[in-house]
């Protein structure tokens, strides 16, 4: 059985997807998906998922497998990509994680506090508190019985402030006391090599620039069409995507194609400054670091031993 897989990860956009397949070939690998939102069936081309041929040449997994009226979390794909990976070292193929998720990433590797499940009505009130006082407002509140869990996150995540809001909601306990017990490990005795990419910045926003206006010659607005078919909450997390809300409202007429396509850049950029910034202060063990962007670099050619 292979003792240990690696982990292609970096911020979107920048040809993670391809180098892992050549990787993959080079070393017998299969990959595993590590972003969370290529897991959903319904959007392919706006997550930039791998397309039919390329799973063709490669086994992959963990991807497109998960539908969008669910709430997919980062302890369901820990659990998902463990049994994944001990899947694959026990048919001696090494496993390549790939993706820009880093949250998901170092759970998998530190292990996850076992808080209990919210009930879909506390995320509901969440998500209609924050509408109904305002960040500024939902922040304060927060403070008043969790600050130490704000010190760790940035004040216009409304993602972690709704989750500290709800954990403490539900279970009477502050997010920072759950956080301060022993994690849940999904992994053990298996060592991980990771291979970040964290290539310049501006020339990655010129890239996610790029791919989200090649996006809708690839037929993105029909796939965002067909979602919105389904009538799902607006608070689940496909319907929150990156471009999911923007091309809503071109669809609905409320902005023009134009606007579409610079809001939907201007989202994305966002995300991919806030991804240089985690990784940049990620604590995980880096096997290789590269500050060019993964097709610059062959992978045939490099040692990984």
């Amino acid at each position: 059985m292979i003792p240990y897989f690696y982990i292609i990860a970096g911020p979107t956009g920048i040809g993670k997807s391809s180098f892992s397949l050549k990787l993959a070939k080079q070393l017998n690998g299969n990959i595993i998906n590590a972003d969370s939102m290529q897991v959903y069936k319904e959007l392919r081309i706006l997550t930039a998922r791998p397309n039919k041929e390329e799973e063709k040449i490669i086994e992959h997994h963990l991807y497109g497998y998960v539908y969008g009226n669910e709430r997919y979390n980062v302890e369901r794909w820990c659990n998902d990509a463990s049994k994944k990976i001990i899947h694959c070292q026990k048919n001696n193929t090494i496993p390549i994680l790939v993706g820009g998720t880093g949250m998901y990433i170092d759970k998998l590797i530190n292990g996850i506090v076992n808080i209990p499940t919210t009930p879909e009505h506390l995320k509901l009130e969440s998500e209609n508190l924050l509408q109904k006082k305002g960040l500024k407002n939902f922040y304060n509140l927060i403070n008043e019985f969790d600050s130490l869990s704000l010190k760790k996150i940035n004040a216009n995540d409304t993602s972690r402030l709704r989750r500290i809001w709800e954990v403490y909601n539900n279970t009477g306990k502050t997010f920072s006391e759950w956080n301060a017990s022993e994690p849940k490990k999904f992994l053990k005795k298996i060592k991980y090599k990771l291979i970040l990419f964290l290539p310049d910045r501006k020339k990655n926003y010129q890239k996610v620039n790029s791919r989200f206006f090649s996006m809708f010659d690839q037929g993105v607005t029909e796939e965002v069409k067909e979602l919105l078919k389904l009538n799902l909450n607006s608070s689940l997390p496909i319907m929150k995507a990156h471009g999911v809300p923007e091309i809503k409202n071109y669809l609905d007429a409320k902005i023009d194609k134009d606007s579409c396509i610079e809001l939907g850049q201007k989202v994305t950029r966002n995300y991919v400054k806030r991804q240089h910034t985690w990784w940049n202060s990620s604590k995980l063990q880096i096997f290789k670091k590269f500050n060019q962007f993964p097709h610059e670099l062959d992978p045939n050619s490099m040692n990984f031993s």
